[in-house]
Order: structure tokens, then C-alpha cells, then sequence
């Protein structure tokens, strides 16, 4: 077994977090997770209003009697949020994690910890990561630019982020970004991080609510199959590379488009309809660079053990068998 910081300031067995992801953080994926030692995170924005939320956390308390958590990300929408609302709906329900993610989350956090509620706040740079520290966040995931989702404006990679960060935090960190097998989360922990959090690979498993079809085309991408859309309006999102997607460049790269120009592709609506129906083109939707690493679709119990075991074997086996004879100090 492999403990950390991490797992034990949250209660969890495995240090591997499933961060929250739009349309695919709901409960069969997060008890899944949760059952399986690690810590899943249902998306409080999939769900379409607080009342909905509090319901689905009812639903995965169902499922199962393990830690799990609630991700509620504060970005631009083309509806407004009620956020104060949905965060009510956490604390009243008595959940015990929240990972919180894009603008800073500070006016939240009184009431979160009121509550006795540990918080994981998302970055996507040093400087945010040491804000969040700051303003008393209980840990951070670092989010490097081959990241799904908005991997921020700076286009820092985890091998570089990950060890700056390191070095500035005291608090744990999880690393984000790029991670999908055993070598990620070695990798993570020699960098400084206290575990890793996936996203994209936790869609290509059974109990992922997505479409088999797009749980294919994950297995047959590159680490070259995604693109970058909002580029121009500095809001940089990391999707899976499709018609849609490479419509939405095109716009920006004729210069001066605005929201107005591309809402129509971008819609929300439209994206879960590509997860739903499996019609892969239909809208745009989140996936990393690491569906270069994704080439089956397991269990999450099945994932998680394997990534588990075959760390193990790699600390104890490969890096220890690098190791030589320890030479005698040179002589002076």
C-alpha cells in the first residue's frame, strides 16, 4: 500500500483522486471510484439545479459507504449559476470534501469549514496554488497544460509545474494532467505530489455514464487526438479534437470572434449529447493529451487495483533495481 499525506488527511485508502468532469461526475462513476479505495468527486454543475444535487448525493450514498466528494468549479457559463445555493446544498447534506475549481473560491470557504468540510481547490499555476493555501484550502490539485478542461493561460507542463509547486507548498498536493497508469502516479510522487488525480481515463471505464462509442474513440486517440478552443478570448479549454472543435478554431482564427459567434457550437447541451448518444461530432467535449495512454475499458476497480499493484512493483522492483553499490566518500 501506498500512503501519503493526501490519504491520510482524507480518509482514503489510494492516493488517486477522479477530479470532477461535466456530464460524468454523477454517481454510478463516483461510488465506483469510491468503493474502490480511491476518491471520486460527483460534478455539482451536472446536475441542474441545487435540489438535483442534494438528490445525487443521496443516490451515491446508496452506492456506497466510502469517502467521495463534491466539485463545484466557478467559471464563465452562458447561464447564470446559483452557486450560493448549490454550495447550501453540500453543507446541508454533510459532505465532508469539496474540490473547488477555476475563480478563486474564498467567499465559500467560512462556510465550508464551518461545516467540517476539507477543501481541494484546482490550480493551474503556482501562484494560484499558493493563494489557495493562503486562504486556507486543505490541499490543491495542479493542473499542468496537458490537462481536459481549462489547463489556464501560462501552457506550463506538469514535469515543470508540479515540482514548482512542490517547493512552495506545505500543504498536500494531488497532480493533475497526464495521469493514467502506474508510471504517472510514480512519476507524480518523485515530482513532489502526495497523488494524482485522472479524469479522462476514468471515462473509458465500464461504469463511466458515457457512450460506448466514445469510450472507443478514446482507445484509438493519440496523444495528438485533442485540440485548444477559446484561445483567442483567454479561456483555454483542452477538448477532444472533432468536427466541432475544429470549427470553433477556425472562427478564432479569423480574429475579433466572440462568445456570441461560437455559443451555437460550445453549448453544454450539445457536448452531453456527444457522451450520450455516442455521435462523437455532435459537440464538444473535455478529454487530455493522456488518451494517448488509454487502451482499454476495465472496471474502475479493476483500473485502480492494477494502477496500484504495478506502482508498487515499479518502486519496489525497477527504480530499487537501478540502484548500485553505495560508493565510499572521496577522498579530500
Amino acid at each position: 500500500m501506498i500512503t501519503t499525506r493526501f490519504t491520510k488527511s482524507f480518509g482514503i485508502q489510494h492516493p488517486i483522486v477522479q477530479g470532477g468532469m461535466q456530464n460524468v461526475g454523477i454517481a454510478e462513476l463516483v461510488s465506483a471510484v469510491a468503493n474502490t479505495g480511491a476518491l471520486g468527486f460527483l460534478t455539482a454543475l451536472t446536475q441542474p439545479t441545487p435540489e438535483a444535487l442534494t438528490k445525487e448525493i443521496s443516490r451515491t450514498r446508496e452506492m456506497t459507504d466510502m469517502p467521495f466528494g463534491v466539485n463545484l468549479t466557478f467559471l464563465p457559463t452562458l447561464k447564470p449559476v446559483p452557486y450560493e445555493e448549490y454550495a447550501q446544498a453540500i453543507v446541508e447534506t454533510g459532505i465532508k470534501i469539496v474540490e473547488t475549481a477555476g475563480n478563486n473560491p474564498q467567499r465559500f470557504i467560512p462556510a465550508f469549514k464551518a461545516a467540517g468540510i476539507k477543501i481541494i481547490h484546482k490550480c493551474t499555476s503556482v501562484r494560484h496554488a499558493s493563494k489557495a493555501e493562503a486562504i486556507g484550502c486543505d490541499a490543491v490539485s495542479i493542473d499542468g497544460f496537458e490537462c481536459a478542461g481549462h489547463p489556464g493561460e501560462d501552457d506550463i507542463p506538469g514535469l515543470i509545474l508540479i515540482p514548482c509547486a512542490a517547493d512552495k507548498l506545505t500543504i498536500p498536493m494531488v497532480a493533475s494532467g497526464g495521469f493514467g497508469d502506474a508510471r504517472g502516479l510514480v512519476a507524480a510522487l518523485a515530482l513532489g505530489a502526495d497523488g494524482m488525480n485522472m479524469g479522462t481515463r476514468f471515462m473509458a471505464t465500464l461504469e463511466a455514464p458515457v457512450h460506448d462509442n466514445i469510450k472507443q474513440q478514446l482507445i484509438e486517440a493519440t496523444e495528438r487526438d485533442t485540440a485548444l478552443i477559446f484561445r483567442s478570448m483567454r479561456n483555454t479549454a483542452r477538448v477532444f479534437k472533432n468536427q466541432v472543435s475544429d470549427e470553433v478554431r477556425a472562427l478564432e482564427a479569423r480574429g475579433g470572434a466572440t462568445i456570441d459567434d461560437i455559443k451555437h457550437l460550445v453549448a453544454g447541451e450539445r457536448g452531453k449529447q456527444a457522451l450520450l448518444t455516442g455521435d462523437a461530432d455532435a459537440g464538444i467535449w473535455s478529454a487530455g493529451m493522456v488518451a494517448g495512454l488509454i487502451h482499454d475499458v476495465p472496471s474502475c476497480r479493476e483500473l485502480v487495483d492494477r494502477i496500484m499493484r504495478e506502482a508498487e512493483t515499479i518502486i519496489d522492483d525497477r527504480l530499487s533495481n537501478m540502484r548500485g553499490p553505495t560508493l565510499p566518500p572521496s577522498a579530500t
